[in-house]
């Protein structure tokens, strides 16, 4: 008897704003366009809550057709010192124009780009975080990256 495998649902996990530094545009690579955007801090909330360090960055490689590989890698660090450790691997893409507005700052719909990520979680104290699948759904905004976090059951 064959068995069917469980379909999955989504539950919520923590919501992030991260603020972000100045775009460091580091042109063509043996990579492709690379660019990095430093997180300089901000907030998580939900099944960790603390502040995000300053430290991290994303590390995006800009496709040929403009969307963006999305590498972010920062820590959290909660109010009792315990520290959490996230990966974020995604991709933002959309119409030339809208990621063109996105990139100059300008206020976007989010229902007018895709920007999704899947994000590993590595933490010390709380092995079970690193014991599941999490995605996100994301919204940039001029200074900063928000999302929320989802944990795929």
């Amino acid at each position: 008897m064959a068995l069917d495998p469980p379909v999955p649902s989504l539950d919520f996990a923590f919501e992030v704003t991260a603020e972000l530094g100045g775009l460091e545009d580091h042109g063509i690579t043996r990579v492709g366009h690379r660019r990095i955007i430093p997180v300089t801090g901000g907030t998580i909330t939900g099944i960790f809550s603390g502040t995000i360090l300053a430290g991290g960055a994303d590390w995006q490689t800009v496709r040929p057709d403009g969307s963006i590989e999305i590498d972010g890698r920062y820590s959290a660090r909660a109010a009792d010192g315990e520290l959490l450790y996230i990966h974020a691997r995604g991709v933002r893409s959309g119409d030339p124009a809208v990621l063109e507005a996105l990139l100059r700052g300008d206020d976007v719909n989010p229902d007018s780009y895709y920007f999704r990520a899947a994000l590993t979680l590595e933490s010390a104290t709380r092995p079970e975080f690193e014991r599941s699948v999490y995605i996100a759904s994301y919204v940039r905004e001029k200074c900063r990256v928000r999302y929320v976090a989802y944990r795929v059951t």
